[in-house]
């Protein structure tokens, strides 16, 4: 069995760490513009602006189960869906806003097709919830807000309540975790006590737990799902690391006990969360695969976003990159489902241009290829541990040697703890060709 243990937390995270692959879904009225999901703040457009895509909202494209289908084909076992981002424009039929999709030309509830879609294939269901909110008229002006810039910002916001807020968010985390079965993740997002305001704006102060009334708010989802996992964004400490856009190095540790946590790298396919057209640095599919990967092999799991269309669609991109795992996966999700960091000892052998990944009983070690060598894998310090090697892809068998490279070259390697793995030639048809080892 795997020996390392995790930061113990409120939440049932069990299913999660063997899981380990999921599907983000960043979707909104920012999908009409087409260009960040960001952008009412980046272009500071106001409310009656920003109102024309409240209007021409239509997903008419919308299948659910077609996302469901294609997460579930590329290996992905939960998926986590905004139900109201930073715009404030919920995805659900809440009584506690006229500001969702239920009054636009849409006119029905989408995260309930999502929920029922996904939870038919199989797949775990999560809510993202801002803890965010630019249409609110009690959501107090700051640093991040899209009146920011606003010569009369300070007059705007008198009268601004952020306590009716953080009321009217517990009353939509209800909704949310009554109205829709079993909830599996709760991924808030985010806090930033710590942001600058403006210069000559020092009113314009950042958000965090007393802002959001964080204890409350989880307390009255752990009240209505006790085993809901919750990320730890409303700035107090719940169940989830989530690191961003960023690829960690070594397992994410608690920054005050250093003991390892459950954690989530989320990323996007391209630059932007939300649908971009005219975005151009998609991930090549190599990359897509190495992330997967290396994330697993630091025991985390990969939360990788998808940003649909305005009428409901994944574009051709995202189509594209989600194909490059489901032909991977197909054939190499054992070296990712059940896996997590090799241990130590087996760490110290792990050649160049590799890495490891070990199945959590210990039995298993997969071996992922980021380059491929020439004849001959030579691994210092696994002799007379592994019973026996084979491509993961085809199942075929790749023959060992112990001790020497047997070559009649004069510099062939020789060494007691050697372990010699004879590879073809010419590289399996594989983005990452995956190597697994039955160890002893």
């Amino acid at each position: 069995m795997s020996s390392y243990v995790t930061r113990k937390t409120p939440g049932d995270t069990s299913w999660f760490v063997a899981d380990r692959f999921g599907m983000f879904i960043h979707w909104g009225l920012y999908a009409l513009p087409a260009r960040h999901e960001w952008i009412k703040n980046r272009e500071c457009i106001p409310e009656e602006k920003y109102q024309k895509y409240f209007e021409h909202f239509d997903p008419d494209l919308y299948d659910a189960r077609a996302w469901a289908k294609a997460a579930k084909a590329a290996g992905m076992k939960y998926a986590v869906l905004t139900t109201k981002h930073h715009e404030g424009f919920c995805m659900f039929d809440s009584k506690f806003t006229d500001y969702k999709c239920t009054n636009t030309p849409a006119g029905r509830d989408l995260v309930k097709e999502y929920v029922d879609a996904f939870r038919a294939e199989g797949l775990k269901v999560g809510f993202y919830y801002s803890l965010i909110d630019w249409h609110h008229p009690h959501f107090t002006i700051d640093v991040l807000h899209p009146r920011r810039n606003d010569p009369d910002a300070f007059e705007q916001n008198q009268g601004r309540d952020m306590k009716i807020y953080a009321q009217y968010m517990r009353d939509q985390v209800t909704e949310l975790l009554t109205n829709y079965g079993k909830i599996d993740i709760l991924w808030f997002d985010f806090s930033y006590p710590n942001r600058d305001p403006l210069p000559g704006r020092e009113w314009m102060k950042g958000k965090g737990r007393e802002d959001w009334e964080s204890e409350k708010l989880i307390a009255t989802a752990r009240a209505l799902q006790p085993n809901i996992m919750i990320d730890n964004r409303a700035d107090l400490e719940q169940d989830l690391w989530t690191p961003e856009q960023y690829q960690v190095t070594e397992w994410v540790k608690h920054k005050e006990t250093g003991e390892l946590v459950t954690w989530e790298a989320c990323q996007t396919f391209s630059g932007s969360w939300g649908y971009h057209r005219d975005e151009s640095t998609w991930k090549s599919p190599e990359m897509l695969i190495r992330m997967l990967v290396n994330t697993v092999s630091l025991g985390g799991n990969l939360l990788m976003n998808v940003g649909p269309t305005a009428r409901g669609e994944f574009d051709d991109r995202a189509k594209n990159a989600l194909a490059v795992y489901e032909r991977w996966m197909h054939f190499n999700s054992r070296a990712i489902y059940n896996c997590t960091m090799a241990e130590p000892e087996i760490l110290k052998t792990l050649p160049a241009d590799c890495r490891y990944t070990q199945s959590r009983d210990g039995k298993r070690l997969y071996l992922h290829l980021f380059a491929y060598p020439f004849g001959h894998l030579e691994i210092r310090g696994l002799a007379g541990k592994v019973d026996y090697a084979q491509f993961l892809h085809d199942g075929s068998e790749i023959l060992m040697e112990e001790g020497k490279v047997n070559h009649f070259s004069e510099g062939a390697s020789q060494a007691d703890d050697l372990l010699v793995l004879n590879l073809p030639h010419v590289k399996p048809d594989m983005l990452v060709p995956v190597i697994e080892l039955f160890l002893k």
